[in-house]
């Protein structure tokens, strides 16, 4: 069944399809130079600006963006990075591409993010790297994890693929510490068809990325460093512009429908999600915690509403990952969380709709 109102959708308009005719009229689809194209270039002066970040860099995916960072630290074989199982694959795929051993961390009830208390028994003398994700868009307790990064002397890499816009205490999700990596895959709250982008702060580490997304070159052929091909193409970075400064349109629409379906089932039996004290939301996804979450899910999707479950397997439990170890926290939201659409394409009926049908289902 087509679902008429999906989980997530690409909203894209006649401002990215006259960008992208534009770029392949112009026939400079990508570039192998060390900055970019003229479009990479231009989308990450925007992408900066927005997090108040010094640099950004563009790639590929949000992935790539994961891998670059770690390649950037020198996170390598017999290093051990700290993360959480309930999050997409991706993030400990990231890790074992470059050799590292990814260590899964439990993650707090409250708001589905790694939790401190655990990353810090979880602590080894081969411990390099902290990968909080801020799932959702729900924050990390940032705090927390920087004094334990400090004490420990240990790199954090935010994995911000779902936070874009997120906040905490006035300051955005991926400028908290070393490095900060989103996504543009199209279910995003803004897309560039596939993309993402790292943001940091420290020259460094800029000039290391611009290499590691072109081979490790710097002029030509002259590799310095361990680099693959990351780059962003130049129709992808079109996309992005546009999309960049639609972003704060797209996130207000997000938060007016947040509020809006939180207010329609604030009574029911069930857990809505909460913004903490200084943190503001992005709204990628509206996640609710029952114990009828199956049934729910099953209801819903056959009324056209495209609820989903976000992520019904942790990664420590697939197949490649397998391992026997206790998450308690991890395996009670796998089991019972379910996330609502509330996109900048749902309406006000949309949500007074997935109000009644929610509150239909739990009363039956």
């Amino acid at each position: 069944m087509l679902l008429k109102i999906p989980i997530n959708i690409p909203i894209v308009g006649k401002e990215e399809i006259s960008a992208v005719i534009s770029v392949l009229k112009d026939g400079s689809l990508t570039s192998a130079s060390n900055e970019g194209g003229t479009n990479v270039r231009e989308f990450e002066k925007l992408a900066s600006s927005f997090v108040k970040s010094k640099y950004a860099v563009a790639v590929n995916s949000g992935t790539a963006a994961l891998q670059a960072s770690l390649y950037a630290l020198d996170i390598k074989k017999g290093d051990e990075v700290l993360l959480p199982s309930f999050t997409f694959v991706a993030t400990a795929n990231a890790v074992v591409s470059t050799g590292a051993k990814p260590i899964f961390v439990d993650i707090l009830a409250d708001n589905y993010t790694i939790d401190p208390k655990d990353i810090e028994k979880k602590i080894s003398k081969n411990t390099k790297a902290i990968i909080p994700v801020h799932l959702y868009g729900n924050v990390a307790f940032l705090d927390r994890i920087l004094e334990i990064s400090r004490k420990y002397n240990i790199h954090i890499i935010e994995d911000s693929a779902q936070s874009l816009g997120s906040k905490l205490k006035g300051k955005y999700t991926g400028t908290f510490s070393d490095l900060g990596c989103y996504s543009m895959y199209p279910a995003k709250v803004m897309t560039s068809g596939e993309g993402g982008f790292i943001v940091t702060n420290n020259k460094k580490l800029h000039e290391k990325l611009l290499m590691i997304r072109n081979h490790g070159m710097l002029r030509g052929y002259d590799t310095r460093t361990f680099g693959l091909n990351l780059r962003l193409p130049e129709i992808s970075a079109a996309i992005a512009k546009i999309q960049m400064k639609k972003l704060p349109k797209f996130l207000n629409i997000r938060k007016n429908n947040a509020n809006l379906l939180s207010q329609l089932i604030s009574d029911l039996n069930i857990r809505i999600p909460k913004e903490r004290n200084n943190e503001s939301v992005n709204w990628y996804l509206y996640t609710i915690s029952t114990l009828k979450r199956n049934k729910i899910l099953q209801k819903l999707n056959s009324k056209g509403i495209g609820a989903a479950s976000y992520y019904p397997t942790p990664i420590h439990k697939t197949p490649f990952y397998k391992q026997k170890i206790i998450l308690p926290s991890t395996d009670f939201a796998a089991s019972h969380v379910l996330s609502l659409p509330i996109h900048p394409k749902v309406t006000s009926k949309d949500i007074e709709f997935i109000a009644k049908s929610l509150r239909d289902v739990l009363n039956e």
